[in-house]
């Protein structure tokens, strides 16, 4: 094939029947005469399948795209699985200041290193990692300098949000927001506790509680039955606390030594006929449901809060005489992630998911926001 320049646009020549004689006619006869070189080169590029957003509000979109290679402190990673998470909610409708359109959601990703930029030490091709919320930080300002590398102030970078996530066959990550996986967790297992799992399991173990205290957890949900676990796995005296008594028999299947159903009982009244929780871990996205148990907990005790919620009333003459707190928490950083699969390795904590292939995304991410599934959704790429 010959390049020929026309009008200053290089185009591949030689390419026809009729330059060349011994280039056969057929479909492509003509078309890679008129094709750009660039547009030819394009055409045998590999491709990765991806879902993406292109507006907020907008619906799911499964194109097909170049693979990206990674740059400088980069890696790629080939995904195995990526979670369905509320949070996705933020990108799908544009909750976060200045998404830039199309994204590609996805924080509860893992997969292997399958290519690896400049300047990135330690990680080698064939390592199995996960990715979650936390896309990385800069290292270098003052939250960041004080071990605070979630408020990081110059780089806020969100898995899925800033930078496109793992609803596809690859992804660029940051070296900086990467996990090992264990050999122990398949690609299915280890998705959610990359979200869910390091929120739960990073706030019970930063809440100041000690193996035998009582830690209360409500909601039986994504992140309940992942906080009951974790909480029992822990040493805690574990309560959980639902709505129907059908859900005791599962609060105790995930090692609840207590049930308190909210439907036909008074939470906070219940939790100091046991002694009182010394943590509280709130799950639900329900306001009114986190108001009813504060009185639930013992002097010095902490409300965490890792449910979303807009707003919360509290009772501040009450926190006020007994020195109680209420807190929110943030999920983690890569080796908060990394720490959660070891423990969940160690402990034999798993998410009870329900698995989807890419294709039925669609189908996955309602089965999410309607809040049928038992208890997360992870899309898998194989194909």
């Amino acid at each position: 094939m010959a390049i020929e320049v026309i009008n200053g646009q290089a185009r591949a020549g030689a390419c026809t029947s009729e330059h060349n004689p011994a280039w056969p006619s057929g479909p492509y006869n003509g078309r890679w005469a008129a094709q750009p070189v660039l547009s030819i080169v394009e055409d045998f590029m590999p491709k990765m399948r991806a879902v993406q957003v292109v507006h907020a509000g907008g619906p799911f979109e499964i194109v097909e795209r170049e693979i990206p290679e990674p740059g400088s402190g980069m890696v790629r990673i080939k995904v195995q699985a990526c979670g369905i998470c509320h949070s996705d909610e933020v990108t799908k409708q544009g909750m976060f200041p200045g998404i830039q359109y199309p994204r590609v959601p996805g924080h509860e990703v893992i997969g292997v290193i399958d290519a690896i930029g400049q300047n990135v030490p330690r990680w080698t091709v064939g390592q199995r990692v996960g990715v979650g919320w936390n896309g990385g930080y800069c290292g270098y300002c003052d939250s960041c300098r004080r071990g605070n590398f979630f408020a990081c102030e110059t780089s806020t970078q969100v898995t899925g949000v800033t930078r496109d996530g793992g609803y596809a066959d690859y992804m660029i990550a940051p070296a900086s927001a990467i996990a090992v996986v264990p050999a122990e967790l398949s690609p299915e297992e280890g998705a959610p506790l990359m979200c869910a799992g390091v929120t739960t399991f990073n706030c019970l173990r930063n809440s100041g509680a000690r193996p035998g205290d009582i830690v209360a957890v409500i909601g039986l949900g994504g992140l309940g039955h992942l906080g009951i676990q974790f909480a029992a796995k822990s040493g805690f005296k574990t309560v959980g606390i639902g709505r129907g008594k059908d859900k005791e028999a599962l609060a105790r299947k995930l090692g609840a030594s207590y049930y308190i159903d909210s439907a036909v009982q008074d939470p906070a009244a219940e939790l100091q006929k046991l002694g009182g929780a010394r943590v509280i871990l709130a799950t639900v996205t329900s306001a009114d449901a986190m108001k009813a148990v504060i009185g639930g907990l013992t002097p010095a005790g902490t409300l965490m809060i890792v449910g979303a919620v807009p707003a919360l009333e509290v009772p501040a003459l009450q926190l006020l005489l007994k020195s109680q707190q209420v807190k929110g928490w943030y999920s983690g950083t890569s080796i908060d992630s990394q720490e959660t699969l070891a423990f969940s390795v160690l402990s034999g904590v798993r998410s009870m998911n329900e698995s989807y292939p890419l294709e039925q995304v669609n189908e996955a991410y309602e089965r999410m926001v309607q809040g049928k599934a038992r208890f997360r959704v992870v899309l898998t790429m194989e194909k």
